[in-house]
């Protein structure tokens, strides 16, 4: 209703809040940081209404356990996993996948431990897919449910995300600032991604083809580095592709950020 009447800019505007607070401590430094201890508090009218909204949304997913609610709230925590973390490099990226390959592998087939766990608990922690339209008459939710663990979709996501961050390297974007909009080649990217749609195609056809759990891994891995080893090939870009690494990018911006804070301390010096 708010939208309808007034622009969302204009009363994140009149509605917005900024305060810093500064405390100094003496606690150790690897704990909590330098002292003083820096405390900022940034909100605005859409993030207040974000959050009630999340808050009246996860009241509705515990009451009623609804299946869409839960794939919301798993999707929502893959996509904050996917954004906050990084693999480092191509090469760690590779060999975290090729070891839960084997992991999923065996806690599936070698034992049901896994299996049984993803069963037995009732959270946003898994994707579920209604195999039918039945419904229980005295529950009122759907007899038949497939999941998928929220790691099958973290762990290969991490690769895809490193994979478009390479192809922003290849094209020269710069890191910093970030222009979430910038138009450029994602070969890597899209290859990847073609393969990991294709091996969970592959994971759930053949779940319901015999009708038993398998460890989504086990396509998914194979069609990720597959897809992106493939796409090197035929790129030319192999010792490219195994050499990408971002931690050099990470020590340079902090380099960067330490330059610029000694550059403002001298002005104020000046």
């Amino acid at each position: 209703v708010v939208a309808m009447i007034v622009r969302p800019s204009s009363v994140d505007e009149k509605l917005k809040v900024e305060k810093k607070y500064s405390y100094s401590h003496s606690l150790p430094e690897f704990l909590v940081g330098p002292s003083p201890f820096e405390l900022s508090i940034d909100l605005n009218f859409s993030r207040v209404m974000a959050f009630v909204l999340s808050v009246l949304f996860s009241v509705y997913y515990f009451q009623t356990r609804y299946w869409a609610a839960n794939n919301i709230l798993g999707i929502s925590f893959c996509l904050q996993g996917i954004e906050r973390f990084s693999l480092g490099s191509y090469k760690i990226g590779a060999i975290l996948l090729i070891g839960l390959f084997f992991y999923d592998i065996f806690w599936v087939f070698g034992t049901d431990v896994m299996v049984t766990v993803a069963k037995s608990l009732d959270g946003p922690i898994k994707i579920l897919f209604p195999r039918s339209l039945s419904i229980d008459e005295v529950t009122g939710k759907h007899n038949d449910l497939s999941l998928l663990g929220l790691g099958d979709i973290v762990i290969p996501g991490f690769f895809i995300a490193l994979m478009l961050r390479f192809d922003a390297e290849n094209a020269k974007i710069p890191p910093t600032p970030t222009d979430m909009h910038a138009s450029f080649p994602k070969p890597y990217f899209h290859s990847c991604l073609v393969g990991y749609i294709l091996g969970l195609a592959t994971t759930l056809f053949i779940m319901i083809y015999f009708n038993h759990a398998q460890p989504a891994l086990l396509y998914l891995v194979p069609a990720c580095l597959g897809s992106t080893l493939l796409c090197g090939a035929v790129r030319g870009e192999f010792k490219a592709m195994f050499a990408y690494s971002e931690e050099e990018e990470d020590e340079e911006a902090k380099d960067g950020s330490a330059d610029t804070k000694k550059e403002e301390v001298a002005k104020k010096e000046d």
